[in-house]
């Protein structure tokens, strides 16, 4: 700019105007700098800030339990690890409150921690109730609550009625389904569930969970003892004791204890040993929530649970991760708590630790999408790593993984682990790996490693009461009974003393030497009916039922039945009746024999005949003199008794294979009469039930079995037509008094009422069948097991069949085979085809052999007669000629002076003799007359 810019020409004395321009621009740039310096100054205020803010977090924990101890350390290494990294933008402020498990004092201690703290988290709550009712509180002052617990079964909508509450654990089903596998890998069919009752009710879910899981391995609950809770006991001990008194009246001895305080756990385990519940034959099962106290017992309450299954839910320790956890834990649990013993985190301490790394990194993800409540709690449920206690991963507002099992058993001072358990798997030696289908693991079938039982026990209990010498096995015995030689009761040489016997008896006393222990019972007669004696082992009256007693499907649901060791069904026994006929001597073969029989003796008769009659004199003359002779010589081969002499080497080849067929049939016909005629052949009297319906004939069965029922209800009898017939004894009189026309026995009652009744009685109809006979024991008893396979060794080792042939003999009456009119069945031709075969084969390859020298013979003595112009039915007939009546022909011879007698037409006479054994060749230099006339020319054979 030119200077003179900066003065005023009109002006006398010009001041330079630039110095107005350049104080404004002074200002403004003064200004502009204040104005930067002003937003770096509020802008470093804010950094700041934002680096010394707190973000509080409270925690409602049972300080003074196990678990609320081990939250706590696990919160503070959190914390100060946190806090301790300059880098983070936040710090952490940690406040806890002691909730004591006491949902009511939880949601005091919450809305403090609200309002006076102004938290913006609240983590822990141990219980599900705790949970409910500070997830409410949260809800309303859109606090997120992160609980350590989780319901058995989730409500339905539990996202819309807690929409702030976050359940970072798992439903309790994984670890139900886990102890029910367990239970049924070892076979115990009942068990006892054992819990305290918190007031509550929470522990109905877990209840109906593990019912449902028991139900899939065919187990079920046989009682359920439920703990006061200990704050309302003063002497616990004492409280104890009476409730496992009721234990010792139930037969089963597997207990699971779904859940118990610390200290209700210690006193239940000690007074639970004291009473004998915990030694040989018992089990006993406790879910996580008892296995994670196991850390804290000293070997005192650790002795008392010697033997105890548990379910801990696994996480690896392998990890860095966890490792640098370990080692500050230890350190820092130690120095706070010197009286405790355990220094091992639990789940719910490795939970606790990963709690905090979900706040900050949900804190973390605020600066870019701004800070709220719902902001706050969408990424909290946003979380997805790896921490300490496995995958962190919310699905719904709970874990979304299923969590992998770790089954443990308490041996000495400590536990040691066994098998793994995965979801959809099962039992597993490794902890497997997840893919996108579920868990792979290496799969097994039983408990890897020896397991110790309670008692210090190698052998795996049998989860009954056994008897004792002190309490022996009540067995019911029917003492009113049909038939003894099943069951027999009698009175003893001593008053009040009762004798027992018979088949059922003796078997159970086998079983009993086989059984491999001792087993202590006293046998009680019962005087009713079967029915009421199975229903006194359902009821617990009687612990077992022996006799002979049929298994059945009502039954069976509310006992336990053994092996069957004999058949059962319903069998009819009738009247038998004589089947004796006049024809009876066309029996022995069948129509079809007969016919079979007649055909290959008039064809043998036929080739016989063709093979002889033109060379024997006995088969020539009259047409009737040769039928005669040819039926004749047949059937008097029959009974080898013909006496007509054969010439042919073929016939004799022929009569041979006939003789030989002839010698085999009447040896069977013989054979098969003599069975007919000498075995007494019964039919029933009566052949089909409708007919006793239909007739309204009265029937006898056993009134105290469940046939009775079975006639009305099944096969339709009226009531008023059947008898109770009380013994097997009585059956005949009923029968003869006719006042029964049949009698329904059970298939064993029926073997041994024919056995010495044979000749008088028989079955008839389709025998109807049931599940045979068994012992009874009562429902999941592992005695009925046992001897289940002492029958089954029994039946495969023939012992079961030689005594029964010892107690089921029949009369001497009857040892003989008695049958009905099917047993002895007629022959044939099945039986016989190839013999007749050889015998048809032979007959017709020897007249064709004779047929074709036939033939040859009469071309070569007739090639000079022959006229080729005749027809082929003209050559045919002379053949036939030839064959039948001889050969026709002219001869050249001086005249006779005696006349020519007249020809018989009666007579055959045949041209020439085909023999190829007996030709008598001297008789062939016979001459003819010189004359020419018509003669026959037989050529001589010798006789």
């Amino acid at each position: 700019m030119d200077d003179t810019f900066c003065y005023d020409v009109k002006a006398q004395n010009p001041r330079p105007r630039c110095i107005f321009f350049a104080n404004r621009v002074l200002k403004l740039w003064l200004f502009f700098f204040v104005f930067i310096c002003l937003l770096l100054v509020l802008s470093n205020g804010e950094e700041t800030t934002n680096a010394n803010k707190l973000i509080k977090i409270g925690a409602i924990i049972d300080i003074h339990s196990s678990t609320g101890r081990e939250e706590k350390t696990a919160l503070d290494i959190a914390v100060q690890s946190f806090n301790s990294n300059e880098s983070n933008n936040h710090k952490l402020s940690l406040h806890i409150q002691d909730s004591g498990r006491n949902p009511l004092l939880a949601a005091t201690v919450a809305r403090k921690l609200i309002k006076e703290q102004e938290v913006e988290v609240i983590i822990g709550l141990e219980t599900w109730e705790e949970a409910v009712v500070v997830g409410n509180i949260g809800s309303r002052a859109q606090v997120p609550v992160i609980s350590f617990a989780a319901p058995a079964i989730t409500p339905p909508l539990a996202t819309a009625r807690w929409p702030f509450l976050v359940r970072m654990a798992n439903e309790d089903s994984k670890q139900l389904k886990c102890i029910a596998a367990i239970i049924g890998l070892f076979n115990w069919k009942r068990v006892i569930v054992i819990y305290e009752d918190d007031a509550f009710g929470s522990e109905s879910g877990k209840l109906a969970l593990l019912l449902e899981a028991l139900q899939d391995v065919g187990s079920e609950v046989e009682f359920r003892l439920v703990l006061p809770p200990f704050s309302s006991v003063t002497n616990p001990n004492v409280a104890v004791h009476e409730e496992l008194k009721k234990l010792q009246k139930k037969q089963s001895r597997v207990f699971v204890v779904l859940h118990s305080s610390f200290s209700m756990t210690i006193h239940l385990f000690e007074e639970a040993k004291k009473s004998g519940l915990v030694g040989h034959d018992s089990a006993w099962i406790v879910t996580e929530t008892i296995s994670s106290y196991l850390d804290s017992f000293n070997s005192s309450v650790i002795s008392s649970m010697e033997g105890t299954l548990g379910i801990k839910t696994y996480y690896s320790e392998d990890t860095s991760l966890y490792k640098k956890f370990y080692t500050n834990f230890r350190t820092t649990f130690r120095n706070e708590y010197h009286e405790e013993d355990n220094s091992q985190p639990g789940i719910n301490a490795l939970r606790a630790y990963d709690s905090i790394g979900i706040i900050t990194q949900a804190m973390e993800k605020l600066k870019s999408d701004g800070k709220s409540p719902k902001i706050l709690l969408k990424k909290i449920l946003s979380s997805n790593f790896t921490g300490a206690s496995g995958e962190v991963c919310f699905e719904e507002g709970q874990l979304s993984y299923d969590p992998i099992l770790r089954i443990v058993n308490v041996v000495g001072k400590r536990y040691k682990e066994l098998d793994f358990w995965l979801p959809g798997i099962g039992f597993s030696r490794n902890p497997g790996v997840k893919n996108e289908t579920g868990y792979v693991g290496e799969i097994s079938q039983d408990l890897g490693g020896r397991v110790y039982w309670p008692g210090d026990s190698k052998l795996v209990p049998k989860g009954w009461a056994m008897p004792t010498d002190e309490k022996p096995l009540i067995i019911g015995v029917p003492a009113r009974t049909s038939f003894e030689k099943f069951v027999k009761v009698v009175d003893g040489k001593l008053p009040g003393v009762k004798n027992y016997d018979g088949f059922c008896i003796k078997l159970f006393y086998e079983v009993l030497k086989v059984l491999g222990y001792h087993l202590p019972y006293r046998f009680d007669p019962h005087n009713g009916t079967y029915d009421e004696l199975v229903d006194k082992v359902y009821n617990k009256t009687y612990d077992a039922a022996v006799g002979d007693i049929t298994i059945l499907a009502d039954r069976a649901d509310h006992v336990e039945f053994t092996q069957p060791y004999a058949e059962s069904g319903l069998s009819m026994i009738v009247p038998a009746k004589s089947e004796d006929s006049a024809w009876i001597f066309v029996k022995p073969f069948t129509i079809e024999m007969w016919l079979a029989t007649a055909a290959i003796l008039i064809y043998t008769m036929f080739i016989v005949w063709v093979l002889e009659h033109q060379s024997n004199p006995e088969f020539r003359g009259p047409w009737n003199h040769q039928i005669g002779t040819a039926l004749w010589f047949a059937f008097s081969s029959l009974f080898f008794a013909h006496r007509e002499k054969v010439y042919s080497n073929l016939t004799r080849m022929v009569v041979v294979v006939w003789l030989f067929v002839v010698l085999v049939l009447n040896s069977s016909y013989t054979a098969s009469l003599t069975s007919m005629l000498t075995v007494k052949r019964l039919g029933p009297d009566v052949t089909d039930i409708e007919l006793l319906k239909r007739a309204n004939l009265k029937i006898g069965c056993d009134g105290d079995s469940f046939v009775r029922t079975y006639l009305e209800k099944v096969l339709n009898f009226k009531s008023y037509n059947i008898e109770n017939v009380s013994s097997e004894y009585k059956y005949e009189g009923e029968f003869k008094s006719h006042r029964i026309a049949a009698a329904f026995l059970e298939l064993p009652y029926g073997k041994v009422f024919l056995s010495h009744y044979c000749k008088q009685f028989t079955t008839s109809t389709p025998t109807y069948r049931f599940g045979g006979l068994g012992f009874v024991f009562q429902k999941g008893s592992p005695i009925a097991k046992d001897f289940s396979r002492a029958i089954l060794q029994f039946s495969e080792n023939g012992f079961l069949l030689s005594l029964e042939k010892e107690w089921f003999s029949p009369s001497l009456e009857c040892s003989a085979d008695v049958t009905d009119s099917s047993t002895t069945d007629s022959l044939g031709i099945r039986s016989f085809w190839c013999l007749y075969l050889i015998s048809g084969a032979t007959s017709t390859l020897c007249f064709l052999f004779f047929s074709m020298h036939l033939l040859k013979k009469y071309y070569r003595h007739r090639v000079d007669n022959v006229d080729e112009s005749q027809s082929v039915w003209i050559k045919a007939i002379r053949v036939a000629k030839y064959f039948y009546l001889g050969d026709v022909v002219l001869v050249q011879r001086e005249a006779s002076v005696a006349p020519d007698p007249e020809p018989d037409i009666n007579e055959w006479r045949s041209p020439s003799t085909l023999d190829f054994g007996h030709t008598n060749m001297e008789n062939l230099d016979g001459t003819s007359s010189p004359a020419e006339t018509e003669i026959e020319m037989p050529l001589q054979t010798q006789n």
